[in-house]
């Protein structure tokens, strides 16, 4: 039944965020979500510039909060790059900084050779490239920041809000994230080199509160290892998705705890669908803690195997990581999951 779903392809940076363009449910009227408060600094010391092994950042303060809204299960920030203010979202799945080539289809490119963006029915469009001399958000800022262009308008479309682009992983390697999905709030810290192996949120002074798990980097893509049915599997953290995926070629003990509870099309740029299942997922350990009634869509991952490291087998998404406040140090490789 599994074998059956074929062969379909797709890639992290912005496949979820395309693929679910077309649910139902989610939708919101133009202008919803367009306006959000400013950013609230917690305290104004300065600390040492700091640089990532992407764009160099320099804060006004090592830590903030920043108010989110959402468009259906994405998170929206208002951020700015050089002159253009809107809403990015938040894409943990997403190695880089991606731009919606709509609102800055003006800015110099340069095409990589060879290189492709597919998503999970199988379209796919060339990667190009480009470069923002300012990026702010919260108190951060970056220079000459490199980022992909990408059409997202399939998504502005399904979602009704203005969407100028994706804040992906390079802009946050260096930083402790808490997500509290409850209050809608991003507690972002910058950690310095002084600090990178003392800081620790206030939030995470209980350590009673909360469950540690590992983490790590395969190719710029964020990696928990968990396990179901005694075999180990790799998923990818993904706050881009708006559900949580499993590869169908997984072993039938795998499946036997995946309740299938019915089929979901799944709409691509130029509106290409394909059919996949859906169903709940039990008994998934991640560190200690066993989830249950995991909703998971099932589909073929053999288009996300890596250059050198081989393949993931599953995207933790919205439906997992909102369960519960979770956090991230991306220096200290770890996750934090509120009990």
């Amino acid at each position: 039944m599994f074998q059956a779903m074929g062969k379909i392809r797709f890639v992290f940076c912005f496949v979820l965020l395309l693929l679910w363009g077309g649910r139902p449910g989610y939708a919101k009227a133009p202008g919803d979500s367009t306006a959000l408060p400013p950013f609230l600094p917690l305290h104004a010391a300065l600390p040492e510039l700091l640089a990532f092994s992407g764009p160099t950042v320099h804060p006004d303060s090592a830590s903030c909060i920043i108010p989110f809204s959402r468009a259906g299960n994405l998170i929206l920030i208002k951020a700015r790059a050089d002159t253009t203010e809107g809403n990015f979202i938040l894409d943990t799945g997403a190695s880089d900084l991606v731009l919606n080539i709509t609102y800055f289809r003006h800015y110099p490119k340069t095409h990589t050779s060879g290189q492709t963006q597919t998503n999970a029915t199988g379209s796919s469009q060339s990667v190009i490239k480009t470069e923002v001399r300012k990026l702010n958000f919260g108190t951060l800022k970056f220079v000459r920041a490199k980022a992909d262009l990408v059409n997202l308008g399939h998504l502005e479309n399904s979602k009704g809000v203005k969407i100028l682009g994706l804040l992906g992983m390079a802009l946050f390697r260096q930083c402790e994230m808490i997500i509290d999905y409850e209050r809608n709030l991003i507690f972002l810290h910058v950690v310095s080199k002084k600090e990178a192996n003392t800081y620790k949120s206030d939030q995470l002074q209980d350590s009673s509160a909360y469950r540690e798990v590992p983490i790590y980097f395969k190719e710029d893509k964020l990696v928990t290892r968990t396990e179901l049915a005694g075999r180990k599997l790799e998923f990818i953290i993904d706050s881009g998705a708006e559900t949580n995926l499993l590869d169908s070629r997984l072993p039938d003990k795998v499946f036997d705890n995946v309740t299938v509870t019915g089929r979901i099309m799944l709409t691509g740029t130029g509106n290409r669908k394909v059919e996949a299942l859906q169903g709940l997922l039990e008994n998934l350990m991640i560190g200690r803690q066993n989830v249950q009634n995991m909703q998971v869509i099932i589909t073929n991952f053999e288009r996300t195997c890596f250059s050198y490291s081989g393949c993931v087998n599953g995207v933790l998404g919205f439906d997992f990581l909102s369960r519960q406040k979770i956090g991230f140090n991306f220096v200290k490789n770890k996750m934090y999951l509120w009990k």
